[in-house]
């Protein structure tokens, strides 16, 4: 199937083309038809497989250009955020429709006149958004599609209360005005199937993947003694040839420590830059262009980075640690092997996180190949061991016999 056989406006077309793409993802292929069709779907898909697009496309081509609010995307992160509105801009260009970006952490100038310049689509964190409400800066009574993007990272993130406040705020079906409703997210546990349930009506579901992992993508575990962790880092960023890298880790305090030792420790430490929470919002923005662009061949990252984030041509992803939840695995190593292209995933594994990566190999239903760097003075550790250890056999009590 090509995306001229889809039903897209020439306008949307047009930009597809110019990107280059003729063939859309299964998830694109699925759900934009029933978009366009005016149906409310379930989307349920994991990084890395074009969902972006399989909603921002057809919402686009259901609008004209009307200089008030048309299109809300809720999204949980200020990246997310920046990104999909990157994504709405790069897809309308010539649709002459106009997107306002609304997120916490930055001042309310900007926003405002995007807002009075007459943007018809809006995307935006949730408290951000409901502070544009009360300040009578954002009006919803001409919204004709709602996206809940990333839903159960919102209900992580604890953001569930205010979606529901905004969905209560936007246009219901009614004969007057009907509402369609996007809702998208990795995982459906049960409070996020009753949420949907809520404020979907008679949803189509669309289910991409969720648990699989990219074909393309070779899997790795390197035990070590959890003393060499750092050394073994450095080794095999020595020994590999990587175009661009992410390593993960599990706090941001370990993300500024793996960082500076990169910085001070490796050739090219002026390469490296960091991405978490505790970092400003502008120099987050930073370090993401930054290394999209090829000005940084390393982000160290914590999981703020793992979720949705598109950064394409990845080459390689290293996690510091195994993750404590298997589900978080696949959502890293989501950031390479995109778009059909070849990835290596790498997991330093300790003593301590052996239950983590069966849990993981468990998950992805995959077992993981276990390497050593070549040429790596190793400690031992009983994870290097390949043959499997006889067991020790108690001495018998009473040793036998005795002689009279």
């Amino acid at each position: 199937m090509r995306f001229d056989e889809l039903g897209l406006s020439e306008a949307v077309l047009e930009a597809v083309s110019e990107s280059g793409y003729e063939n859309p993802t299964p998830i694109q292929a699925q759900a934009i038809p029933l978009i366009l069709a005016n149906r409310d779907v379930i989307g349920a898909s994991q990084t890395g497989t074009g969902k972006t697009a399989a909603f921002a496309l057809p919402s686009l081509s259901k609008i004209q250009p009307l200089g008030k609010p048309q299109i809300l995307v809720l999204e949980p992160t200020r990246e997310l955020a920046d990104q999909v509105a990157e994504q709405f801009l790069h897809y309308g260009k010539n649709t002459g429709c106009k997107v306002a970006l609304l997120y916490g952490g930055v001042g309310h100038g900007k926003q405002d006149e995007q807002l009075k310049a007459g943007a018809d689509i809006v995307v935006a964190t949730p408290g951000r958004l409901i502070d544009h409400f009360y300040r009578g800066t954002m009006r919803f009574k001409d919204l004709k599609i709602l996206i809940l993007d990333e839903v159960d990272r919102m209900l992580d993130m604890g953001f569930l209360p205010q979606v529901r406040k905004i969905i209560n705020i936007c246009p219901w079906n009614n004969e007057e005005q009907t509402r369609q409703t996007l809702f998208f997210s990795a995982t459906m546990p049960p409070v996020i199937q009753g949420f949907a349930e809520w404020c979907l009506t008679e949803p189509a579901s669309v289910e991409i993947a969720r648990r699989e992992v990219a074909s393309t993508v070779s899997h790795a575990f390197f035990p070590v003694s959890i003393t060499q962790r750092d050394e073994l880092l450095l080794g095999i960023l020595e020994k590999t040839d990587y175009q661009s890298l992410m390593i993960f880790t599990r706090t941001r305090k370990e993300a500024d420590v793996i960082t500076s030792l990169l910085q001070t420790q490796t050739a090219i430490g002026e390469k490296v830059t960091v991405m978490h929470s505790d970092i400003r919002q502008n120099d987050r923005m930073k370090a993401l262009k930054g290394f999209k662009e090829g000005a940084y061949k390393i982000l160290v990252a914590t999981d703020v980075a793992a979720r949705g984030i598109d950064i394409s041509d990845v080459s390689h992803v290293i996690n510091y640690r195994v993750p404590e939840n298997a589900e978080d695995y696949v959502h890293r190593i989501g950031r390479t092997g995109r778009a059909e292209k070849e990835g290596d995933a790498f997991t330093i594994l300790t003593a301590d996180e052996l239950e983590f990566a069966q849990s993981v190999e468990g998950f992805i239903n995959q077992k993981i190949e276990r390497k050593k760097l070549e040429g790596f003075d190793y400690k031992y550790t009983a994870l290097l061991d390949t043959e499997p250890q006889k067991p020790i056999r108690k001495p018998k009590r009473g040793g036998g016999r005795r002689r009279r």
